[in-house]
């Protein structure tokens, strides 16, 4: 009973540290004022990095799927899939090396050149349909650099790691992810702002521009990149942390503590590191999942076009969108009641219920989409037929237009499961976004904090490339997954897999339980 108490008294330790305001260290640190307030300025220069840099992966997630059909006919919902993934590909590719120039240059150089590698791939991407043939190819090249521009994340970690004293490091890694985790679920928000450009838009024959829709997302991404380069061109500057490390105590003594846990012989608990590596990848796994699928799994669903699919699912990532923001904030409050352990076990349990609930169940079953070229004199248009022995119950959201159209919506009839599989009910999709907007943010932000509690003082760089790895991965197999079984199998061989790996996190971290501590815990321990 002892040992827990104690065990609690330095978690709480360990969550002052996390959860010390930026002001609060200003006063502390072994420097001028005005030195801190620049130092932090370009730390929060790397938050607004982090934050754009998610966006750029975020903003097109519900647009893509239509935008791919209507510039290349011959793309599939596989294809899709190799899209998305290629974003994190080229982070995964690009983040080692932006990391290995950081180490003997300038941090400002690598990140100038990625963010301008971004600016130009997002404006390809709005250049997509220019070109003759292949536009899928285009596209998917574009979202590759926009990934590899992305890589910066390495340079953005490392440099906040060396700007900022050991205390400070857990509370700054710790806005990071919030800062990653927030533009990749507000991105939607500014796609759906954007629906009301229509899918034809405006466009301008000289440069060969169309400002629609799908493209306006990518323009709006590549004048953020402008913005970026400017702020850190304008304010950002070298800070190097190490002199940080040594902190005037409340009686005005010198802390030597952080550098002998430094320099102590405690190793590092490899099996916790790779643990919260296993931990952190399911978690960008699940929501890679979800954020690949909502446009084509509500487009078959409910037989929306691709417009009302990019509208309604944009509609509803700002409410998540939101709730996250609020999750955020709460997590400050409940992480000084509860540990970091029981709280990530929680956000698990809530990513399992939400992807639960996604499961196909009922007697209804999806409109299947086909056409039919009637030559009659009084139409001239190709006439959308649809399944009469689907049985579906219309309500605001899926009640297709009354007018004639050429865009075949329902469910594709190459996709067979579409015959015997039963849709999710838009109050099943709802309710799953909702848990979703709570489980991911909260297991998001603790894999981090935990991860650094995990690390200590010691050197992170190298570690936290680990943990940047482990999450391009995910997102790199997350849409290929899905792509792949959602075509063939249909949703419950979609989210039946995912909820069995949702669950294998929850049994890893209930056998490695004890061993997911802090460093300092460790240390006070081995003493």
């Amino acid at each position: 009973m002892a040992e827990i108490e104690a065990e609690a008294e330095i978690e709480a330790d360990e969550s002052d540290w996390l959860l010390k305001s930026e002001s609060s260290s200003e006063g502390k640190l072994a420097e001028t004022l005005q030195e801190c307030r620049n130092r932090w300025r370009s730390i929060r220069i790397m938050y607004l990095t982090m934050f754009l840099s998610s966006i750029g992966f975020s903003i097109v997630m519900s647009s893509i799927w239509p935008f791919l059909l209507k510039v290349d006919k011959t793309a599939d919902t596989s294809f899709l899939g190799w899209v998305i993934a290629a974003y994190s590909l080229g982070q995964m590719i690009a983040s080692p090396l932006f990391g290995a120039w950081s180490n003997y240059r300038p941090r400002r150089e690598p990140l100038i050149f990625s963010i301008f590698i971004n600016v130009a791939a997002n404006i390809l991407y709005g250049y997509v349909h220019t070109f003759p043939a292949h536009n899928k190819y285009y596209m998917l090249l574009s979202r590759a650099f926009i990934g590899f521009g992305a890589g910066n994340v390495a340079v953005v970690r490392s440099y906040v790691a060396g700007a900022t004293s050991l205390q400070e490091r857990n509370a700054t890694m710790a806005n990071i992810s919030a800062s990653q985790a927030l533009g990749f679920i507000l991105g939607p928000a500014l796609q759906a702002a954007m629906t009301g450009i229509g899918q034809t838009g405006v466009s301008w024959k000289l440069i060969d521009l169309e400002l629609n829709m799908y493209t306006a997302p990518a323009f709006l991404g590549a004048f953020l990149g402008v913005l970026n380069i400017v702020l850190i061109i304008g304010l950002f500057r070298e800070h190097c942390g190490n002199e940080l490390n040594r902190m005037k105590g409340a009686n005005g003594n010198i802390q030597e503590i952080p550098e002998l846990l430094e320099n102590s012989s405690v190793s590092i608990d490899l099996i916790a590191v790779v643990t919260s590596n296993i931990l952190f990848f399911i978690t960008l796994f699940a929501f890679a999942i979800f954020e690949t699928i909502a446009t084509p799994l509500t487009m078959d669903m409910y037989a929306w076009t691709g417009k009302q699919a990019v509208l309604y699912n944009g509609i509803l990532l700002v409410g998540v969108g939101i709730e996250s923001i609020v999750v955020f904030m709460m997590i400050k409050i409940i992480s000084k009641r509860f540990e970091d352990r029981v709280l990530l076990l929680g956000g698990f349990s809530v990513l399992f219920v939400s992807f639960f609930i996604l499961l196909p169940w009922g007697h209804q079953y999806p409109q299947i989409q086909w056409t039919e070229i009637k030559n009659v004199s009084n139409y001239s248009s190709v006439e959308i037929k649809y399944n009469e022995s689907s049985s579906v119950t219309w309500n605001f959201f899926m009640q297709p237009p009354l007018v004639l159209t050429a865009e075949r919506i329902g469910c594709p009839p190459e996709q067979v499961w579409c015959q015997y599989i039963p849709i999710i009910y838009l109050t099943q999709y709802i309710s799953s976004s909702i848990l979703i907007g709570i489980g991911y943010p909260v297991c998001n932000v603790i894999s981090y904090t935990l991860y650094s509690k995990i690390l200590g003082p010691k050197p992170q760089g190298v570690y936290m490339g680990w943990l940047t790895a482990s999450g391009s991965g995910a997102r790199t197999l997350g849409p290929v997954f899905v792509s792949q079984v959602y075509i063939r199998y249909g949703p419950r061989w979609t989210f039946g897999p995912t909820c069995g790996i949702v669950m294998a996190a929850i049994i890893l971290m209930g056998v490695m339980y004890k061993r997911l501590i802090g460093f300092l815990i460790r240390y006070q321990r081995v003493q």
